[in-house]
């Protein structure tokens, strides 16, 4: 890599990690090309030379800090094994996530998607990253269980990582509730792990009674 091209990727780095210091710390509306620049220590005009727009800038910044925050946890998800398991975490991952400032930035990312129309995709783009590696755990784990052949797993693993991001938002207006929905989520686990431990005999007859439900 020439000097050129490396100091190139240093500066659209910086201005990736600024705009998401600036997301987090003062929100979407005070957003701007000088204040990401200023916050990545950079002239503001590179802001449009590596980007064309602060809205590009803004989009390519969300897919970058889903990928960092999720790479985090890609070795951890490979080693779930029970959906209660997955569901524990997710609760551990929330309270990190919520340390680390994620949580108010995916608040921005969802508030700014509905007036800058190129957030939307971009947002979407970044849960799609987390619902990708859900959905690996989720058809690992039920496979072996007597949900496996009733379940979609892509749209479970939509349905849970709307659930947190949902949790994770209403946290801010009600911290007791959001803990309680949490608990919920995590005896929901337990209940599929209790099933999930029945004899053979009592399994297939699960697996008769939702084959019927179905009809």
């Amino acid at each position: 890599m020439s000097p050129e091209t490396a100091k190139s990727l240093e500066t659209k780095t910086k201005l990736l990690q600024g705009a998401l210091r600036t997301l987090t710390v003062q929100g979407i509306a005070k957003t701007s090309a000088r204040t990401v620049a200023a916050a990545a220590g950079v002239n503001q005009a590179l802001v449009f030379y590596h980007f064309g727009s602060l809205n590009e800038l803004l989009a390519a910044a969300c897919r970058y800090g889903a990928e960092q925050r999720v790479s985090r946890y890609r070795d951890r998800f490979a080693t779930i094994t029970s959906l209660s398991e997955l569901l524990a975490f997710g609760r551990e991952m929330h309270e990190e996530e919520r340390a680390s400032g994620y949580v108010s930035l995916l608040g921005q990312l969802l508030a700014g998607a509905q007036t800058h129309e190129s957030l939307a995709p971009a947002t979407a783009a970044g849960l799609d990253l987390w619902i990708t590696e859900i959905e690996k755990v989720l058809t690992r784990v039920l496979a072996q269980t007597p949900f496996g052949e009733f379940v979609d797993p892509p749209g479970l693993a939509r349905a849970v990582a709307g659930s947190f991001v949902g949790i994770e938002l209403y946290e801010g207006v009600d911290a007791e509730g959001a803990g309680a929905a949490l608990d919920a989520l995590e005896q929901l686990g337990r209940l599929v792990a209790a099933l999930d431990d029945l004899g053979p005999v009592a399994q297939r007859a699960v697996r008769h009674h939702l084959r019927r439900a179905q009809r």
